[in-house]
């Protein structure tokens, strides 16, 4: 996680993924706005916190422009940005930050077990796609009339000094960042596929693990990926001068993740205490076996573990620090039970997502209404919650429906990764 946060700040503070943001807004087609804004929004999560702060009120610009409810766009894409923690049509920082907490809880089981930062990329595609015309079909038909017609008047005209309009410094940034973004690409394809030398391809093992070593990677090829076009950006448009601007960057990014560094510091402990305890073990142990007197199929208790995960969330707003605390005996009792660490926390990822478009302890719903009042002042938290609620519900069912559908067909929720867990010869003690 603290790698890839260094590499987003240098594409975050060199201005890249600002001009981004700006410029995937500006071309949205009218026609499919609510699907294009949904989806930009979920791939957010790659800045972390840049789609709450830059692209929530981005997308009320883009709506006023075109005629419609400014807030709809603001909702619009903080539904997006939310349901991108679940899952994106790439992974990214959240995946990594995700599955290593279950790799925490794995080992309780199987100490050799390591996590797959693409582990649930095939779930997440899914999801983010079924997400998206779930919210175009809710926005449109429900959230829409109740907001009515846009007209800017008096109270209601917004002071914002957004703009969707690229300069000529950006335009140029980002066509270097795209040269970039192409290097990249270019090198890992000679790291896969370079005749008798492929560092980031196994030949030695099965046809569908040989990949296995980008997997592995993926951690460090986005990091790649983001210093190079954030690095390339800077440099064409003038944010950045020489490679001290660039460290200093790198420093700046850190500076938001301090309470993450000592989250984990406690809930290191935490996990630490479970292992040497026992305690993680035993639970789970206690718990596979009374949910297995109860002949529950996993396509039944995936779905209650998502429910739990979403009604914690009014107590701990931290997807990070929920796992921490839920992963040492959610990912053991779930692995003895056959189901995958991948697949169970694709199943925790559902739940808490929903809960956050509704939830007043997620301190960026509030940032969210904020961005409406200076569109409209008289709108409250009551009324904007109101707003998120009937998305919130339909994303619910359709998670819902999908994650039982994914664990009755045994689909795997990854490259390298599967729906079902066999134990492993021996136990730990």
């Amino acid at each position: 996680m603290l790698t890839l946060v260094i590499a987003a700040g240098v594409a975050d503070h060199g201005g890249l993924l600002k001009a981004l943001l700006r410029a995937s807004l500006a071309r949205a087609p009218h026609r499919f706005l609510t699907p294009t804004v949904f989806l930009v929004g979920s791939m957010t999560t790659f800045a972390i916190d840049m789609g709450f702060v830059v692209y929530v009120p981005l997308a009320g610009v883009l709506y006023a422009a075109v005629g419609r409810h400014p807030v709809l766009g603001i909702v619009t894409a903080f539904a997006g940005v939310c349901t991108g923690l679940a899952g994106t049509l790439m992974p990214g920082a959240v995946d990594v930050l995700l599955l290593s907490i279950t790799q925490t809880g794995a080992q309780l089981i199987d100490p050799g077990w390591r996590s797959n930062a693409a582990g649930t990329w095939y779930f997440g595609i899914v999801l983010s796609l079924s997400f998206a015309a779930t919210a175009w079909l809710v926005i449109d038909r429900v959230v829409a009339p109740r907001l009515g017609a846009w007209r800017a008047s008096g109270s209601e005209r917004a002071a914002d000094d957004g703009r969707l309009e690229l300069t000529a410094d950006e335009r140029r940034g980002l066509r270097a960042a795209g040269v970039a973004a192409l290097a990249v690409a270019a090198a890992v394809a000679c790291l896969v596929a370079w005749p008798g030398w492929k560092p980031l391809r196994d030949e030695a093992a099965a046809p569908a693990e040989r990949l296995a070593p980008v997997f592995a990677a993926l951690v460090a090829l986005i990091f790649a990926l983001l210093v190079a076009c954030g690095w390339a950006y800077g440099a064409a448009s003038g944010s950045i001068r020489g490679h001290r601007d660039v460290i200093a960057m790198m420093a700046k990014g850190l500076q938001p993740m301090l309470p993450y560094v000592v989250l984990i510091l406690f809930g290191a402990q935490f996990v630490a205490m479970f292992g040497w305890s026992n305690l993680g073990p035993i639970t789970a142990i206690a718990g596979a076996q009374g949910l297995r007197e109860l002949e529950a199929s996993p396509a039944v208790m995936l779905p209650l573990l998502a429910t739990l995960s979403a009604w914690l969330d009014f107590l701990i707003a931290s997807a990070s620090a929920k796992w921490t605390v839920m992963s040492p005996v959610a990912t053991p009792m779930f692995m003895l039970l056959g189901v995958s660490p991948e697949m169970t926390t694709a199943a925790y990822r559902v739940g808490d997502v929903v809960t956050n478009l509704v939830s007043p302890l997620n301190a960026y719903l509030v940032l969210a209404l904020l961005y409406c009042q200076r569109w409209v002042e008289s709108l409250r938290l009551g009324t904007f919650i109101a707003l998120t609620l009937p998305l919130a519900l339909a994303f619910y069912v359709v998670g819902l429906v999908i994650t039982v559908t994914w664990v009755a067909l045994g689909l795997p929720p990854g490259p390298g990764s599967s729906a079902t867990y066999a134990l492993p010869a021996a136990l730990p003690n």
